[in-house]
């Protein structure tokens, strides 16, 4: 099973996270997405989020009826900052069969160096770049350097084509604080489930 990896904060989930997991799963190829919130995000440990189970929820509906997507909560119960690597491992431990890809935009790819242990991520999964507005994409020579990988160990990389659609969560959690629409940047169900539970109104 060729399975697309999605991890993220989710604070809230967006349509643009949809296109870019339908695109993935069209163009990759994949049996299935998983959406894998984030508990402690390691660059974001120093700024409040929302709690794990409102944004697993969010997702939940946001995916509602895809037969392909699905959340996993495998980071909830995970002491520590959320690594990717460890991540990626346990599901491989959970599935030994599954094929893994790491969905990552082009504007985190100059940041993967950076991460906790980037060999081991590259090791365990190819990577479906998606384009950002305003970032270049790098080539698999210029991680393959940054990262310091090894020439025998293979680097598995595939640019998915999707329309540049600039949507951030951190610009939904503001709208919605001011009062302001986010119908369309949304699933009604989590513009629903937001305006219920009072979210970013602080």
């Amino acid at each position: 099973m060729k399975v697309g990896v999605f991890g993220g904060t989710f604070d809230p989930i967006h349509l643009g996270h949809l296109i870019i997991a339908e695109q993935c799963r069209e163009q990759a190829k994949l049996d299935q997405v998983r959406f894998v919130p984030s508990a402690r995000p390691p660059h974001k440990l120093d700024q409040e989020i929302s709690a794990f189970d409102r944004r697993s929820d969010m997702i939940q509906l946001a995916i509602a009826g895809h037969r392909a997507f699905r959340v996993d909560e495998l980071e909830k119960g995970r002491p520590g900052p959320s690594f990717t690597a460890d991540t990626l491992a346990e599901l491989q431990q959970s599935d030994p069969d599954a094929e893994l890809s790491l969905i990552i935009g082009s504007d985190c790819l100059p940041d993967l160096p950076t991460w906790h242990d980037p060999v081991r991520i590259v090791k365990q999964a190819s990577l479906l770049v998606t384009a950002r507005p305003g970032w270049d994409i790098w080539s698999p020579e210029q991680l393959r350097t940054a990262i310091k990988l090894p020439s025998e160990i293979p680097l598995h990389m595939q640019v998915i084509s999707i329309p540049l659609i600039d949507i951030a969560s951190r610009d939904l959690r503001r709208r919605v604080s001011e009062a302001r629409s986010i119908r369309y940047f949304v699933p009604s169900a989590v513009a629903a489930y937001i305006a219920d539970k009072g979210m970013y109104k602080g």
